[in-house]
């Protein structure tokens, strides 16, 4: 089983472009993985508790219950238009979740790893956590990323985060899978050392934050929000699981392969906290999953000096985040899949560009895949009836088209098996125009009036519609819809259930008869501003 996860979503606002590139890199790494045979398991959901979104339900005058349900269905909405193919919906406020959280919790305090004591410090109310002198700058000063620091005296309990950190520093350095890309594991190694000798604040007073779940030790405190959220990866992978629960058989889904998280929730939460909590509950070596970090989508700026665009990061407070579901209200969701996926590479930072986003979809997709899949249908229905027709006509660049097929299938295979999504995207694109460079050479709409040369019209449009069909299984994980889209045209259901091992030259049988094409890619144009 390949379980796969993204970071659940804060409920304390709506879902922009960084949510949304987040999950369709899932969607399409368990798309590929169900294409690769794998038995596959996607979850994905929301987090609902903390104090950010008690203080806007109050703000909202709303009780923090039916705020959360208003949040959580445009996340769901979002998602539904981005075509997500989630297996499990996580949402924080679900009783079994609750339950499993006050488990794990009860278990570590029985067992000492939870204690009381009276901490005066400061408090990031942006991060909801406690700070230390080890988060000051070379300044002396609580940097800008924890927002309003304010100092506070109170009691709560502990998590001996402390014990664990030996561990993970050995567990680090002899697991290098565990950060993908490799390039993030020195923030964790800075991280850890930040981590020595300190112990993580598992509670909130009431008295201050009600929002949460309940200690099942002391009623007088809920659990700080990031010690109940992350451990929804295996609540509702049916971990503890009350009997005749609905949630999946956590045997058959753990260990999970992959958590997909975004860069600035690398440290300390899913790299230190998550594995030392898991370490703490008794979890192997050999089953704490990989972290798979993302970088973020930028969004271009003009200076204040000049003409000249510097780019900045997307967020809520400076006002420039962008709308997913807009987005694909107008671009539909083919176009902003690809683009999510295309103009990004893995674990590296992107300005956002809307040009961009029309580029790639009018030059690779429009001008490339749907001509050519326009062209090879048109011809077939009008040269050969309608279905492709076998032919001794095989020259080299015949054999040439072929062995870039089979050239291709290996670049994909090697880059998708190491999320490198938009790699993978540069192969199929280039078997795609190769193709294309074929037709050209050959030119079926002139040889079509030469008799003489039926058995080479015959290969050629047989060999277009082949690389059509085998383009149509291999970005099915990134455009599904466009894809199927194509394998109805060419009337061949039975690609939809095509596996890679068997995914060769000759997915199509002579005679598959075509349907006459619809245009599956009409180009964009973007309005020219005033």
């Amino acid at each position: 089983m390949f379980y796969i996860s993204t970071a659940i979503d804060y409920t304390n606002g709506a879902p922009h472009i960084g949510h949304a590139y987040e999950k369709v890199l899932a969607d399409v790494i368990a798309r590929y993985r169900r294409l690769a045979g794998d038995e596959t398991y996607y979850l994905t959901g929301v987090d609902q508790h903390g104090q950010k979104v008690q203080q806007t339900a109050e703000e909202d005058g709303v009780n923090p219950a039916t705020y959360v349900k208003r949040v959580t269905k445009g996340f769901t909405q979002a998602w539904e238009k981005l075509g997500l193919s989630y297996d499990g919906w996580a949402e924080t406020t679900n009783p079994e979740h609750k339950a499993c959280v006050q488990g794990v919790l009860q278990r570590l305090f029985d067992e000492g790893q939870i204690y009381k004591k009276r901490y005066t410090g400061f408090y990031s109310i942006r991060q909801e956590q406690f700070l230390t002198d080890k988060e000051r700058n070379e300044n002396g000063e609580f940097g800008e990323e924890w927002g309003q620091v304010e100092e506070r005296d109170e009691e709560n309990y502990y998590f001996r985060l402390s014990n664990h950190v030996e561990w993970l520093q050995k567990f680090v350095d002899t697991h290098d899978d565990y950060i993908i890309p490799s390039f993030r594991k020195a923030d964790v190694v800075n991280a850890i050392e930040r981590a020595e000798g300190t112990d993580l604040c598992i509670s909130r007073p009431k008295e201050r934050l009600r929002w949460g779940i309940e200690l099942p030790f002391d009623s007088n405190f809920v659990t700080f929000v990031w010690f109940d959220a992350l451990i929804n990866y295996i609540s509702f992978a049916g971990y503890n699981k009350a009997e005749g629960s609905n949630l999946p058989d956590f045997d058959k889904l753990w260990p999970a392969q992959l958590h997909v998280i975004g860069k600035d929730i690398l440290v300390p939460s899913h790299s230190i906290y998550w594995p030392c909590m898991l370490h703490a509950i008794g979890f192997p070596d050999d089953q704490i999953p990989s972290l798979l970090v993302h970088g973020w989508w930028n969004i271009k700026k003009k200076t204040s000096t000049s003409d000249a665009e510097g780019s900045e990061k997307m967020s809520k407070s400076l006002g420039n985040v962008i709308d997913p579901v807009a987005l694909t209200e107008t671009f539909g969701q083919d176009a902003v899949r690809y683009y999510l996926v295309r103009d990004i590479h893995t674990g590296r930072d992107s300005d956002y560009d809307i040009e961009r986003l029309v580029m790639l979809f009018n030059t690779e997709l429009a001008n490339n895949l749907g001509n050519l899949c326009n062209r090879a249908l048109n011809m077939t229905k009008r040269y050969s009836g309608g279905v492709t027709v076998a032919s001794d006509f095989d020259d080299d660049s015949c054999v040439t088209l072929r062995a870039s097929f089979s050239t291709a299938l290996e670049k994909y295979r090697g880059h998708m098996d190491k999320y490198e999504i938009s790699h993978a995207l540069e192969a199929i694109i280039g078997f795609i125009t190769g193709t294309n460079v074929f037709a050209e050479l050959h030119k079926p709409w002139e040889i079509a009036k030469d008799e003489s040369k039926t058995e080479e019209l015959n290969a050629v449009l047989t060999h277009m519609v082949e690389a059509v069909a085998l383009s149509s299984v291999l970005l099915k994980p990134i455009i599904p819809q466009a894809c199927e889209r194509i394998q109805t045209q060419l009337k061949a259901e039975h690609l939809s259930t095509v596996s890679l091992d068997n995914l060769k030259w000759g997915v199509l049988e002579i005679g598959q008869e075509v349907a006459k094409p619809k245009p599956i890619f009409p180009r964009i144009q973007l309005e020219a501003e005033d």
